[in-house]
């Protein structure tokens, strides 16, 4: 897991704790933070009261403050009074990895209170999150805000533990306020605790609960992730405000984010030689309520008066001891797999994208683009408004090798605090595949390989397995004419080339020697028929290159065929069409050396847009046989308007 080890994070409002720490042991007096200040403003941004509350340091609220105490712990965050599970539940996920807090709390022993250095306290803390592609440096004080001398919000089971509450207040201080963390997504605190992508998942629409294969590929999956410190949460989402934090009949809340702690595959007990080494497993996943409390009343609960429930003599005493179980009242339960896709509705993924190349998993290429969507040329809307989609932000990428899972990300800088969630716009995403060496804007609608969700959400997430050729993602907003801004991530497995198109068509060079385009032209591939059979089995691995003017594409191979379907296309801005003609030469795919199997030369200016043109090979000018085994199929559109295709 790397967060970009010579990343220098950016001091948020321009507050750099070196120095502010440094005044303030200089002047002997503890940190008071002028741009997050210990009053109601803090509270709310709208007019809301909390009556009662009194800003306290730690020192005032026990003997002995410390930042950790035994170090951090699932349990050392529990929700007050604000509705902000989700950010709980990140926190509770935050903590089952050190190389992630020790990111988002840096310099965790330099800031803990020394009893022997007592001096060196200044009241003053850092965090550090990831926002639109950067780390944030965020400063606060220690003032808290309490109640009846207890904290109102965040807060650890041990009273003189601080690391959550003060997290949380620099949370908030990000965010503008702490009101402004009464309700979220739980993918955004965990994103902006990792930098890392979310995925999140329906298991009612995927029907997980029914499709005992589908399930098992989900346990494997999320098995998979928890090994690679992804971290992960679950819900059930409230259908009214009525239900909001209602308990179901088996204790579960809905409304409310648990963050998921372990994804394990359980022996069974069992006795005998043959059971010891070939005992069943049961598929359980724990889960932990940021409550603190509050648990699964069904099987494999903790039961009650510390018993768990009669399933667990299932459970070997052994293996219950390596999966850590307890039945303490604790707000941490473990279920059966199928119970958790029965009775959960969501899952969100937040992946820790490696880009590391000296680790030995899977090495993920990132591309970072940030964009806006702006009136009147770049904010077209989604593919209902087919007259203007077009005029969307255009990203290009290409998958070179045969085919590559690709993950695409689009987040909306979108503000938070500063007024009800109205402010974020129904966003998302479509991808066109387009012509194999397009460099320039789309001005025609081609093959939709995939469309996002369009939500009200602050990021879209698609993973997608693309097959070799060229590709376009047009992030838009629903409605045409809605303007912000986004940051657009693109992971593949080898180099994309990903960038923006901004250009519309050939800029006119300066200098007159140079002679500009006179025609556009698409030639798409479609396929061939009847090639020559070129290995010993009989077959051949086909492919195309396409010619024109010096510049060039090349198609996929087709596998063990002698008629391949390609259908994949390349453009060319031609200057000199009538002595440049368009090239298709068929290859077989060798290890050693690539065998020629035929060509054909398109001479013709004349726009055949929508005919499907099929024609015969030819062999090398050489060749005692003018003519190759095989038939190729061609459609071929030629325009004068350069922005027309």
């Amino acid at each position: 897991m790397v967060f970009g080890l010579f990343e220098s994070p950016r001091p948020f409002k321009g507050q750099e704790y070196s120095k502010l720490k440094k005044q303030s042991q200089e002047s002997c007096h503890p940190f008071i933070d002028n741009e997050f200040p210990p009053d109601d403003k803090s509270l709310f941004y709208s007019k809301g009261k909390l009556a009662g509350v009194i800003w306290k340091r730690p020192k005032d609220i026990c003997e002995n403050p410390q930042l950790f105490v035994e170090g951090v712990d699932r349990g050392d965050v529990h929700q007050g009074r604000l509705g902000n599970c989700w950010f709980v539940a990140a926190c509770s996920c935050l903590t089952l990895y050190k190389e992630i807090w020790h990111r988002v709390i840096p310099n965790h022993k330099e800031q803990e209170w020394n009893e022997e250095k007592p001096e060196n306290y200044c009241g003053l803390f850092h965090f550090q999150f990831w926002r639109y592609g950067e780390w944030i440096d965020v400063v606060i004080d220690d003032f808290l805000p309490t109640l009846n001398g207890e904290l109102v919000f965040v807060h650890s089971q041990s009273k003189n533990e601080f690391w959550s509450a003060l997290l949380e207040k620099a949370y908030a201080k990000l965010f503008g306020c702490y009101e402004a963390l009464d309700g979220g997504d739980l993918a955004e605190a965990l994103v902006d605790f990792t930098g890392g992508v979310a995925e999140p998942l329906d298991l009612v629409d995927g029907k997980f609960s029914e499709d005992e294969p589908k399930r098992g590929e989900l346990m494997d999956m999320l098995e998979k992730e928890m090994g690679h410190k992804s971290l992960m949460a679950a819900s059930i989402p409230a259908k009214s405000a009525d239900e909001m934090e209602a308990h179901t009949d088996m204790g579960l809340v809905k409304g409310h984010a648990y963050g998921i702690t372990a994804v394990k595959k359980v022996p069974l007990a069992g006795t005998g030689l043959f059971n010891l080494f070939n005992r069943e497993k049961i598929k359980m996943i724990r889960l932990r309520n940021p409550w603190g409390e509050g648990e699964w009343k069904g099987a494999f609960s903790d039961g009650y008066e510390g018993e768990g429930s009669k399933e667990w003599e299932k459970i070997s005493t052994k293996d219950r001891e390596k999966i850590g179980l307890t039945f303490d009242d604790d707000g941490e339960f473990w279920m059966t797999f199928e119970d958790f896709c029965i009775h959960f509705h969501d899952v969100s993924i937040c992946r820790v994208v490696n880009t590391s190349f000296l680790s030995i998993r899977k090495t993920w290429r990132e591309v970072v683009h940030h964009g806006q969507w702006k009136k009147p040329q770049l904010a077209g809307g989604c593919l209902n408004n087919r007259e203007t989609f077009l005029n969307n932000p255009q990203y290009v990428f290409e998958v070179p090798g045969e085919e590559d899972e690709v993950l695409i990300s689009v987040m909306q800088k979108a503000s938070r605090g500063q007024g009800p969630e109205a402010d974020k716009l129904v966003m998302g995403f479509t991808v066109l595949k387009v012509e194999l060496n397009r460099s320039y804007r789309v001005h025609r609608l081609s093959d939709v390989v995939k469309s996002s969700a369009y939500k009200n959400s602050r990021s879209i997430f698609l993973r997608h397995t693309f097959e070799k050729g060229r590709y376009v993602i047009f992030p838009c907003t629903f409605d045409a004419g809605h303007e912000g801004k986004f940051l657009l991530r693109v992971y593949t497995s080898s180099h994309s080339n990903s960038k923006e198109l901004i250009e519309d068509k050939p800029s006119k060079n300066a200098c007159f020697c140079f002679k500009y385009p006179q025609l556009v032209t698409k030639i798409t591939v479609t396929k061939a028929n009847g090639l020559e059979k070129q290995d010993t089995r009989g077959g051949a691995d086909p492919y195309c290159i396409i010619e024109c003017e010096g510049h060039n594409a090349t198609t996929k191979v087709c596998k063990d065929t002698l008629n391949p379907f390609w259908k994949q296309a390349a453009i060319f801005y031609r200057k000199t069409p009538l002595k440049s003609p368009i090239t298709v030469t068929i290859w077989n795919k060798n290890p050693v050396m690539d065998e020629f199997m035929g060509r054909q030369i398109f001479t013709s200016v004349e726009d055949k847009e929508g005919v499907v043109q099929e024609v015969s090979l030819m062999g090398k000018n050489k060749d005692k046989n003018p003519v190759k085994p095989g038939r190729l199929f061609v459609e071929i559109s030629t325009k004068t308007d350069l922005v027309s295709l």
